[in-house]
């Protein structure tokens, strides 16, 4: 049996596991070991065991994760998320669908200082959805602008995403965070464009909220401030090199334990059950983590991603036609995977394909988080979709499939501009590290 037979009958293993709710961590332990078995003997197979997990959970970049998921657990306990949603709504709620475009922005902020989509669509979903059934908005707008803004905490800095792909490449974190700025913006814009054609062509889908007085937005603009600042400090700071994204998750963690405290914002017993929460969070990261160093060096001896670039390039699509036809395999996996288990499972594979092809990783690492992000609101999984029931409560999931499908649309167009002008990823990147 050929290394690339064994390696294709890894992979299916590790898709088998899977299907069979085999934690996604575990399932590449599993696969990785005894493949390195199969090819390399028990005494190697132990070996990657113990040195790959060791220095999967002793990386010193990976402290991002933890540090900005507490940041966000602390935010949303202290009620932080609902300051931003009250200012998002005073500046652009006398649009059409202003509570929906709101929502939109209040995710995109609320991403800022979270990294973590779930979380984003459920803080925001608690916030928003009740407002918005109150005031007659359609269910499949309202439902679908809160699933859709969720997955700018997978693009935004500082992204849970990129810190894995950072990880799982060996590309720099600071440089990820950069170059997910400027297509998160883009992609709110898009959502925001979007909820102003619906409700265009149907107006009681989504009426105008009332016009504020400047000083009222101003007082929304201060009661927001504390996590506003904390926000600007923490990417502000990593793009004029004040300090590494380490730092700045750590400094902005404290910062908002700070806040919280000095604003009696928080009690203990919330405080202590977000440490929780993060804790949780955290574990099963690192426990990913360990799974992919352990998985990636099988993938590695058995030469597979070698081999399915070979295979692409003897097919004749050259690399923008291999490019597409990994972001429509992608496409079709986050169809039926979590996008976190898709990204680890698939980076190894896939990466050594994008470097052989001449595009760049960091490009190349926001086309991945987005197109992982279409696969959140993608039947018949859609993690955010879910998640969002499950906030809404009597909102059936066919409506917000429906109400989310627009905004798919959306994601599509970011995609296809970043891909025609890669510059939108890698202007801030490249203009800061050079």
């Amino acid at each position: 049996m050929t290394s690339v037979a064994v390696g294709l009958a890894g992979i299916a293993s590790l898709f088998i596991l899977m299907l069979l709710r085999t934690p996604v961590a575990f399932a590449m332990m599993i696969v990785g070991f005894f493949g390195m078995w199969v090819l390399e003997g028990l005494r190697s197979a132990g070996g990657v065991m113990v040195t790959e997990s060791y220095s999967a959970v002793s990386s010193y970049s990976l402290i991002v994760a933890p540090m900005f998921v507490l940041l966000g657990n602390v935010s949303s306990a202290a009620g932080f998320s609902s300051g931003l949603y009250d200012a998002a709504y005073a500046w652009v709620g006398r649009l059409r669908g202003g509570l929906a475009s709101a929502s939109v922005l209040a995710c995109a902020a609320f991403a800022a200082v979270c990294g973590s989509s779930v979380a984003t669509a459920v803080t925001l979903g608690k916030v928003a959805l009740p407002e918005m059934k109150r005031l007659g908005y359609a269910p499949g707008l309202s439902t679908g602008a809160i699933a859709a803004g969720g997955t700018l905490g997978f693009l935004i800095p500082p992204s849970t995403g990129f810190v894995l792909y950072a990880i799982l490449t060996e590309q720099s974190i600071g440089r990820l965070f950069m170059a997910g700025v400027v297509p998160g913006l883009l992609l709110t814009a898009l959502f925001m464009g979007v909820v102003w054609i619906v409700c265009k062509i149907t107006p009681e889908a989504g009426p105008r909220g009332r016009v504020m007085s400047l000083k009222e937005k101003l007082s929304t603009v201060g009661r927001s401030a504390p996590l506003l600042g904390v926000m600007f400090l923490s990417i502000g700071g990593i793009y004029a090199g004040a300090f590494t994204p380490v730092e700045a998750s750590g400094i902005g963690a404290a910062l908002v334990i700070i806040l919280a405290f000095a604003t009696r914002s928080i009690t203990f017993g919330a405080f202590w059950g977000a440490i929780q929460d993060t804790l949780k969070t955290s574990a099963m990261l690192y426990a990913i983590v360990i799974g992919a160093n352990v998985l990636n060096p099988f993938l590695a001896v058995t030469r597979i991603p070698d081999f399915l670039g070979t295979a692409l390039q003897d097919l004749g699509f050259g690399a923008y036609g291999s490019l597409a036809v990994i972001i429509l395999a992608y496409i079709v996996l986050g169809m039926f995977m979590d996008g976190l288990a898709m990204l680890v499972v698939t980076v190894p594979i896939v990466y050594p394909m994008i470097v052989q092809f001449g595009f760049d990783p960091i490009w190349f690492g926001v086309i991945a988080v987005i197109v992982i992000e279409m696969g959140m609101i993608t039947p018949p999984v859609g993690m955010n979709v879910f998640v969002v029931r499950g906030v809404a409560g009597d909102v059936p999931l066919t409506t917000i499939f429906r109400g989310v499908f627009p905004f798919l649309l959306a994601m599509i167009a970011a995609l296809l501009l970043i891909i025609a002008f890669p510059q939108i990823a890698l202007f801030l990147p490249n203009s800061m590290f050079g």
